[in-house]
């Protein structure tokens, strides 16, 4: 007789981010090799099972500011008329240190499904006392299905930057009081 594996899904209670202690970032294909960038400023919140996030597209911080302002643009992000990226949890599935979450994302106005995955740790209780738990996930969309279409070819006419990006985060949740 063989057993059926437990699942659970995320930890029961409201979480709110550790900003000090959480990133979220993209990896792309540049040319070459990968380029990298991140959100400063991440917000999320755990409750009632779902995982919910905005990052603002202000703060998105890569190695050249003139980069950083070009991704402002409606060339990119577009942020004047979309400000922030937006992340909202349809469906968690978890079995052991393992999740997937089926999910929609937002970006330049734009809704679409996307599914991260990764690891999550069990709620832990911290040096001061706070019960907190960890996520580290992945997950790929196209980003011209989000109207972010620009290019730059190459001289052989191929793309510099490739459509599929990678989003990586790594969360840590507090328990709210």
């Amino acid at each position: 007789m063989s057993t059926i594996e437990q699942t659970q899904t995320l930890p029961a209670g409201s979480w709110k981010v550790d900003p000090v202690h959480s990133e979220l970032g993209f990896n792309v294909d540049y040319m070459a090799g990968t380029f990298r960038g991140s959100f400063a400023k991440v917000d999320a919140e755990v409750a009632d099972g779902r995982l919910t996030g905005t990052a603002d597209v202000s703060s998105v911080q890569v190695k050249d500011p003139n980069l950083e302002a070009h991704l402002q643009t409606p060339d990119f992000f577009d942020a004047e008329r979309n400000p922030k990226l937006n992340f909202v949890s349809k469906d968690v599935r978890r079995a052991g240190d393992e999740v997937t979450i089926d999910g929609e994302i937002t970006i330049k106005g734009q809704t679409r499904p996307i599914e991260i995955a990764g690891t999550i740790t069990d709620p832990i209780t911290d040096p001061w006392g706070n019960e907190r738990f960890g996520l580290k996930l992945a997950g790929a969309l196209d980003r011209t299905a989000f109207g972010v279409n620009w290019n730059n070819p190459l001289p052989t006419g191929e793309p510099a930057l490739a459509d599929e990006v990678e989003l990586v985060a790594e969360l840590q949740f507090v328990k709210a009081a």
